[in-house]
């Protein structure tokens, strides 16, 4: 049977910002084709998820590039939005964050073939699906991206700061075919993996409180949408105002 309902695919699912982005445009009538590396949990609320879920290692470029073509098996020859959110920022043995002096070599590629290469793959391969929709990316950066941060790792900052430009190389090449390329920028977001002291950050925010989930998510939605229609090739920073 025929889904005619509009498509979002979605990477980094499971927990976060992309848990709650599914639940938004689940809310909004989307379909939503999940991709993670785990299995699809029984625990997530909305419907039909386990049949519209690709199991994929983001890390591993053969898996994504073999992906590409599952994906295109669960569409109906166009793909309304994709949102590269999966993102991985490796720790030192007690936590601590890591720098360009002591990140090993092969977490770099990792971080950078989740964070920055598995998004052009995915937008490349698809490229047709999102041309036949006038569809829309959403590339999500960091505030890391833009300064050191004092959790987020050197390997994941960089790999953020080069997806910011990639966004923009997108939405010239993309734009031709009618597909818009956008990146948000989330800032301090409270999700079950925050690192002690983000409260201090927190303390210096114009804000002076962190995001939650839902509003990076309703950001999203607003770029994948009608009202953003002439908007491509600009980064949305979500962050209370932290990067001012």
């Amino acid at each position: 049977m025929r889904d005619d309902r509009k498509t979002l695919l979605l990477t980094g699912a499971s927990r976060g910002i992309g848990h709650a982005t599914v639940r938004k445009f689940n809310r909004e009538g989307w379909r939503v084709i999940t991709c993670s590396r785990q299995p699809f949990p029984d625990e997530c609320p909305w419907g039909g998820g386990a049949e519209n879920h690709v199991q994929l290692d983001l890390s591993d470029p053969a898996d994504t590039i073999n992906a590409v073509g599952v994906i295109q098996e669960r569409l109906n020859g166009r793909l309304d939005a994709l949102v590269n959110n999966a993102g991985i920022s490796p720790k030192g043995p007690e936590g601590e964050r890591l720098n360009t002096l002591n990140t090993d070599l092969m977490d770099w590629g990792k971080v950078f073939h989740v964070n920055f290469f598995a998004s052009v793959v995915l937008a490349r391969g698809l490229r047709e699906e999102l041309a036949a929709a006038k569809g829309a990316v959403v590339n999500v950066t960091s505030i890391a991206g833009s300064r050191v941060h004092p959790f987020a790792g050197a390997a994941y900052a960089t790999s953020k700061a080069a997806l910011a430009a990639l966004t923009r190389e997108m939405a010239h090449d993309f734009g031709p075919m009618g597909v818009r390329v956008n990146a948000i920028a989330p800032g301090e977001v409270e999700t079950a993996i925050l690192s002690p002291g983000t409260e201090k950050i927190v303390e210096k925010l114009p804000l002076q409180r962190l995001g939650q989930p839902e509003e990076v998510a309703s950001a999203i939605y607003f770029l994948c949408s009608e009202e953003s229609s002439y908007i491509s090739g600009a980064e949305i920073e979500v962050n209370g105002a932290q990067h001012v």
